[in-house]
């Protein structure tokens, strides 16, 4: 079975250990293991993943065009690394960044509202959203969290309606921790979800109703390396119990296709 991980991060090797553990303390939650690129393979080797998503979110807007050329180099170096860029609400060159995106061989643009700051849903991102759009990137969102509303499943239907061409995937079965709210919201042609940082606590007839609404097709895999192993995070998707062509839809194929543009 092929496998492709649809959520991981990584920093550099001089940061990687604080950062993961800046991350960890955020959610209250010890990282598996530090975000270096090497690390990240070792791991991905260990449960069979032949690509893996990667991107690091800019808490700053000073910090975007240096983490997408980090990106990029580190797709460059590591022919199994898919690449998404970053970008930030209050960026002012964001059309000539995304347009640099582009031509670093990017796939997506990845935010994370909750550590940046603003709404998902924010007047000042559709602009954004939009240029993303017109490239064809992919958008990764993070998605949920109980303490704070940045990213509410409800917003996630506000994008998805204004821009159907935009290719939408909400992180964590679209709202870590809300997955109530999730159920509430309609479906759509234009939005996936990965299923990163959910199956430790999420019940596991819950999840399968999400995948069940929202249908197969519409999933990713997903570990959100460092702070899961992906070995112990592709054993609890299988727990989920589903059929082997299911799983390598989920594990492999939706992906390769929405993602990669590849076609069986």
């Amino acid at each position: 079975m092929q496998l492709i991980d649809a959520h991981a991060h990584i920093f550099p090797d001089a940061l990687a250990a604080k950062a993961s553990v800046s991350v960890g303390n955020w959610y209250n939650i010890m990282p598996h293991t530090d975000a270096t690129s090497n690390n990240l393979i070792e791991h991905e080797k260990a449960v069979g993943a032949c690509k893996c998503l990667v991107c690091s979110p800019a808490l700053k807007p000073h910090n975007v065009p240096t983490i997408n050329t980090y990106i990029s180099n580190e797709c460059k170096l590591h022919q199994e690394f898919v690449g998404f860029g970053t970008m930030h609400r209050d960026f002012e060159d964001y059309e000539e960044e995304l347009d640099r995106v582009v031509s670093l061989g990017l796939k997506g643009i990845k935010f994370h509202h909750d550590m940046q700051g603003f709404y998902i849903d924010d007047p000042k991102m559709m602009p954004i959203y939009r240029a993303i759009a017109d490239r064809s990137l992919a958008l990764l969102l993070h998605m949920g969290d109980s303490r704070l509303d940045f990213s509410s499943p409800g917003r996630l239907a506000v994008i998805a309606r204004q821009f159907p061409n935009l290719t939408i995937i909400g992180a964590h079965f679209g709202g870590y921790r809300r997955w109530d709210e999730v159920m509430s919201i309609p479906v759509f042609d234009n939005v996936y979800f990965d299923t990163s940082s959910s199956l430790a606590f999420l019940e596991l007839e819950k999840a399968r109703a999400l995948i069940e609404k929202f249908g197969v097709s519409h999933f990713f895999w997903g570990s959100d390396f460092p702070m899961w192993s992906p070995r112990e995070e592709w054993q609890r998707f299988l727990s989920l119990g589903f059929d082997d062509e299911t799983n390598q839809k989920i594990g492999y194929e939706n992906f390769a296709r929405v993602v990669l543009g590849v076609r069986k």
